[in-house]
């Protein structure tokens, strides 16, 4: 009699446990920012002119992202706020390659979709999730409470100016018709298995345990807060508007739509608005 309730008493434990595995879910709030290095010239940018630029810039790069997630699948989505008005007699316009508006990623079926607004249109990347080549090592430290792991890998990435023009001076980007400079560059990630899923901010993912904070040599993303298995049921649900297409067709989209736009800033150099015009473009 004692063995069969000692049989109960594990089978109970194993089914809860199991419940409990699949019920699992949180939702981790991330802040990231980007370092910048610009130079411009003085003769055409004053002083005061290039203080409010950077001021503007640093708050561009200061994102608050927010992934929700559980087991199999997560939603990463910016918090957005207002932002702040331009500076009288100035005009700032940013664009973004790379970016992201819902980022849906299925780890159990390995694909994601990405839902992106580009140009004034509605794009739905639907591809299959990179297989990120992580290496573990034994090197740990805290983020809030959690224990966390330091994982690397290197990867080849095109290196990118920010391009920028004042008034129609000449684009500081390199020339359109070199062939992209590439560079290795190495990616650090803390995970930690105390939460048991592999995935994490961005495109990252692929350890075993959420990662909470990495690095690529320029932008920092590191986790704030997280609530783990909330009172209130959370939703992921995957992005469905938008015309869909894989990543390959997509990125040929943004390079063809970039130079279109550089071709019309070129031809807009002669305009007298009077005004302070700059323009920075930002590679994903």
């Amino acid at each position: 009699m004692i063995t069969i309730v000692r049989y109960l008493v594990v089978a109970l434990l194993f089914v809860t446990s199991l419940v409990t595995a699949q019920n699992f879910q949180g939702k981790a709030t991330y802040k990231s920012q980007r370092k910048m290095s610009i130079q411009l010239d003085s003769t055409q940018v004053n002083s005061e002119m290039h203080q409010n630029m950077m001021a503007m810039l640093k708050k561009q790069f200061q994102k608050t992202h927010i992934l929700t997630f559980n087991k199999e699948a997560s939603l990463y989505k910016e918090d957005e706020q207002l932002e702040a008005p331009q500076p009288a007699g100035m005009q700032m316009v940013m664009v973004n390659i790379g970016g992201s508006d819902l980022l849906y990623k299925n780890i159990k079926e390995q694909r994601y979709t990405n839902q992106n607004e580009s140009f004034s249109k509605l794009f739905l990347i639907k591809d299959e999730l990179e297989e990120l080549d992580w290496e573990l090592t034994n090197e740990t430290k805290f983020i809030g409470d959690y224990k966390c792991y330091k994982a690397t890998m290197k990867r080849d990435v095109e290196v990118t100016v920010s391009g920028i023009s004042v008034n129609g001076d000449k684009d500081l980007s390199s020339d359109e018709n070199k062939e992209p400079e590439m560079e290795e560059i190495t990616v650090v990630a803390w995970y930690t298995p105390q939460i048991p899923v592999n995935n994490g901010p961005a495109n990252y993912h692929g350890l075993p345990g959420l990662i909470l904070e990495v690095n690529d040599g320029t932008t920092t993303i590191i986790c704030s807060k997280i609530v783990l298995n909330p009172e209130n049921k959370l939703t992921i649900v995957e992005p469905k508007k938008g015309k869909v297409m894989n990543q390959e067709k997509y990125d040929a989209i943004m390079d063809k739509k970039m130079k279109e736009m550089e071709e019309r800033t070129r031809s807009n150099w002669n305009s007298d608005d009077g005004g302070q015009n700059i323009e920075i473009r930002i590679g994903g």
